[in-house]
């Protein structure tokens, strides 16, 4: 163990300031490491694993590496552990079966290891499991599998899992590393006595690196400054290794006189600042075309191995593209390509952004795709699996910029012969994608692009073809890209807005931090666009967090005299105030006349609320809808209060409400009411039957308003829908669209609805579809359908499963009525009726692919890498 961890540590070619500042920072780790394996301590715990958590790159097998060498050095758990057993997830992922005996064993010489005596006292040895996200395997091994001699060979999942479950070894210690991606692993062992350590560069922590690494007050204080303005900056410093090519960059620009504030403005140009510094730093290397060889040789790896899921590149591999031996001890002189410290004889470049803007030069380069051998091996480990171009995207969009693309051209004397015609590709593709929705899922990554390149006439020629958004908002970064490229959408009509994570703190902000100030600055400034957009008409504000300042600010927009906002939809909200804050602001805007409080849990202040609201003569909601709120025959009073007392209310939308017979009684008796204006109500999937189906005939027969009514997915069966069927017989009856889809009736009615359909003077749409009405019915019904008096304009039926025979009566009733509009059967696509209500995404969780990549593959270059990777995979397989 001691020689193995030595080895890595001397194999590591990284400044040598970055790692004894490195040491520093971690000293409070250390120190938990330390406390926590002290069972002496408050602080220890019998059978405790130390949980090491953190993002790419951010020390977590340094804070290992340095935790061993300190007690190999004796400065760390001495007279603690005797014994340390180290496993990496890339060394696991190579066995199948083990015994304890053996993995124990597997760093000794010869495999020379004291087993008894390591064993004999278990309290003194201490497990290491590296990237356990990154395992091929999952760790939910069920008990009875498990094993308790160390001597037996067992699958190595039962294996681990019987450390882990203290069945072997009772008494040891675990520190556990893992990126937080891949939780599941985590949580089957993770006990309240555990300890959870993250790992991140807190912005204390990232000044203090950037005034030991500069030096000097003024040096540090300059580029402070810059990242702390820049939201993606302070992202990129978060992890170290990228702190450390930032303040590399900014150092070098600041010795060559140049004002990082106008040169260093995006990563884009950090890395093309740190490629073409490094890649030209060595005084022997003076001849351009080496550099620019080089360069290609870089992104053609790069690029390979993004598109072959190879993120570290064995000898062959840097062969292949062409480099030789003093080519690889340059690029590791200058801290480019560093050893894997995973995999043995390999290398990786010092940061996946790194390789992913080599990538992306590669995409402008025009270099010839190569399939690199590494990219064929069967078996390719979670980490290495890349599918995610996102960031490749955005530093080819930041490439566009003529002055950030200088930074390369002018240092290798090469221009990117890609870039004009993927500038014009860009602008066509979107507004072919202005034309279809459906292809780009949300506008998270095209923001992200567009913020990167900053040239206005092309943000403008980009984003103005867009009429609908969707937005996840999850930080002040994603806020403050989101508002640079809204603000040139002059066409915008429809805003879809997510806003997670940003505002969970609910108690009173005292005084809030630096970074709370900014989120609520953003926050008022993407608010105020609901004011300023003369375009915008529709708002969807779903799966959101917001606490009290955050509503507040939100109202004030809202109730605004400038609020042009005519749709606002609300789903799967959380609000401090409850929704009161938000729902007093509607009272006070005067161009709303759609309100959706879908899934959201309705309470007596709120329908009190909405009662006072639709009861203001000021008040423009024509169109309430309430799915999926759990609203139960208990609140049907009070939802019939909204009725009686709604004013403009014109629609309802009850649907997926178990309402029940009961609760739409009390709701017929309000539609009856002289003050109901309601001229359409739709019941879908509200738990009713043929009990209630009376008090919906007598609503249809008397009421003077109801022109709409959707009873689809009922239990209705025949008698309840001969219920509301007859009263349509009756000219007193003003109904003009009727949906009975799903209702459970049979042909024994179709007669009945026959004369309806062919009598009827008011009714314009009827569906019946997804009822069982076979051959017989549907005869019936064409007969009616035929009949010269009948004025429906559209018709839904259940045309599935039945004969040629009638089939071709259906035709004959289009062929003698062109104008009739034969519905689809997929009647859930409509408006009101989506039973199955689900958030686009649950509050916190990974935000859904955007589909961007849609648009680089379908570029005639990027088609041809795709179709030379497609290949490759299906060698391999």
């Amino acid at each position: 163990m001691r020689r193995k961890v030595t080895l890595q540590w001397e194999n590591h070619t990284f400044g040598e300031f970055h790692y004894k500042f490195f040491c520093n920072i971690a000293s409070d780790v250390f120190y938990v490491l330390q406390l926590a394996y002290d069972s002496t301590s408050c602080y220890s715990a019998n059978d405790l694993n130390v949980f090491l958590m953190g993002d790419r790159a951010s020390g977590k097998t340094m804070t290992i590496n340095l935790a061993v060498m300190k007690w190999i050095n004796g400065e760390m758990w001495q007279n603690m552990i005797s014994y340390v057993v180290h496993l990496t997830s890339h060394e696991i992922n190579q066995m199948t079966d083990s015994s304890l005996a053996e993995l124990i064993a597997k760093d000794w010489p010869d495999g020379q290891a004291p087993i008894a005596d390591i064993l004999s006292d278990p309290k003194k040895l201490l497990f290491i499991l590296e990237d356990v996200d990154n395992l091929r395997f999952e760790l939910n091994v069920n008990e009875y599998a498990l094993c308790s001699n160390s001597t037996q060979k067992v699958p190595i999942p039962i294996l681990l899992v019987s450390l882990l479950k203290r069945q072997m070894a009772p008494g040891c210690w675990f520190l556990i590393s893992s990126r937080p991606t891949r939780e599941e692993n985590i949580k089957v062992f993770l006990k309240t006595t555990d300890c959870y350590v993250t790992l991140q560069l807190s912005n204390e922590k990232r000044e203090l690196y950037f005034h030991s690494f500069f030096n000097d007050r003024q040096r540090a204080s300059i580029a402070l400054m810059l990242v702390h303005d820049n939201e993606i900056l302070t992202s990129l410093c978060r992890v170290a290794i990228l702190c450390w090519i930032t303040c590399t960059v900014l150092n070098r620009q600041m010795d060559k006189g140049h004002d990082p504030q106008h040169c260093c403005e995006t990563p884009t140009d950090l890395h093309a600042h740190f490629l073409a510094d490094a890649l030209t730093s060595e005084a022997r290397l003076t001849a351009n075309q080496y550099h620019l060889g080089l360069l290609k040789r870089l992104c053609l790896l790069a690029a390979g191995g993004l598109f072959l899921s190879t993120l570290n590149f064995s000898g062959e591999d840097l062969r292949c593209v062409g480099f030789t031996e003093a080519d690889v001890s340059v690029l590791q002189a200058v801290n480019i390509l560093l050893p894997s410290s995973t995999h043995k004889d390999r290398y990786k470049f010092i940061h996946l952004n790194v390789q992913e803007f080599c990538a992306a030069i590669a995409f402008l380069m025009a270099v010839p795709n190569c399939l690199i051998p590494s990219g064929s091996r069967e078996y390719k480990e979670k980490r290495e699996q890349y599918c995610d171009f996102n960031q490749v995207f955005t530093f080819i969009f930041g490439l566009l910029n003529e002055n950030r693309r200088k930074i390369l051209e002018t240092t290798f004397g090469y221009q990117l012969p890609m870039v004009e015609s993927f500038r014009r590709y860009s602008v066509e593709y979107m507004k072919h994608l202005g034309r279809d929705q459906e292809k780009l899922t949300h506008h998270g990554s095209l923001f992200y692009c567009l913020f990167e390149n900053q040239e206005e006439e092309f943000v403008k020629k980009v984003v103005n073809p867009l009429k609908e958004v969707t937005v996840y908002l999850q930080s002040n970064k994603d806020m403050m890209v989101s508002l640079y490229c809204l603000e040139y959408c002059f066409h915008l009509r429809t805003f879809k807005l997510s806003v997670q994570r940003i505002f969970e703190y609910k108690e009173p902000l005292v005084r809030p931090t630096a970074s709370q100030m900014k989120s609520l600055v953003y926050w008022r400034e993407i608010c105020s666009l609901f004011c300023t957009m003369d375009t915008l008409w529709e708002l969807h504000l779903f799966d959101s967090d917001l606490n009290d300042i955050s509503e507040r600010i939100l109202s004030k927009a809202l109730e605004h005299s400038s609020c042009k906002l005519r749709t606002l939809k609300l789903s799967y909200i959380s609000t401090a105030s409850g929704f009161e804050e938000l729902l007093k602001a509607l009272a006070r805007n005067r161009s709303v006349i759609y309100l959706s409080l879908n899934c959201t849990s309705i309470s007596l202040n709120m329908f009190s609320l909405l009662r006072e609201i639709l009861g203001k003569p000021t008040c423009q909601i024509r169109h309430l809808s309430l799915m999926k709120c759990d609203l139960r025959t208990s609140e049907c009073r009070e939802i019939a209060s909204l009725l009686v007392n709604g004013g403009s209310l014109r629609k309802l939308t009850l649907t997926n409400n178990p309402l029940r017979n009961d609760g739409v009684n009390i709701l017929c008796h309000a539609l009856l009411h002289p003050n109901c204006t309601l001229t359409s109500l739709a019941l879908v999937f509200c738990c009713l039957t043929e009990k209630c189906c009376s008090s919906l005939g007598r609503v249809l027969l008397l009421s003077p308003t109801l022109k709409q009514l959707d009873l689809c997915v009922n239990h209705l069966q025949n008698y309840g829908v001969l219920h509301v069927t007859f009263p349509l017989i009756f000219p007193t009856c003003q109904l003009e669209e009727l949906y009975l889809s799903g209702c459970f009736f049979t042909n024994d009615i179709c007669q009945y609805i026959a004369i309806v359909i062919a009598t009827n003077e008011t009714l314009r749409s009827l569906e019946i579809g997804s009822n069982s009405i076979e051959d017989a019915g549907m005869q019936l019904l064409c007969g009616g359908l035929r009949h010269p008096d009948c004025m429906l304009v559209n018709i839904g039926l259940p045309l599935n499963n039945v004969s040629a025979e009638t089939q071709r009566m259906v035709m004959t009733v289009k062929e003698r009525k062109p104008d009739l509009i034969f519905l689809s059967e997929t009647w859930s696509v409509k408006e009101g009726r989506e039973i199955g209500v689900i958030p686009a995404s649950q509050p916190g969780s990974v935000i859904p692919n955007s589909n961007l990549d849609y648009m680089f593959f379908k570029f005639p270059r990027m088609s041809t890498a795709m179709r030379m990777s497609n290949t490759a995979s299906r060698q391999r397989l």
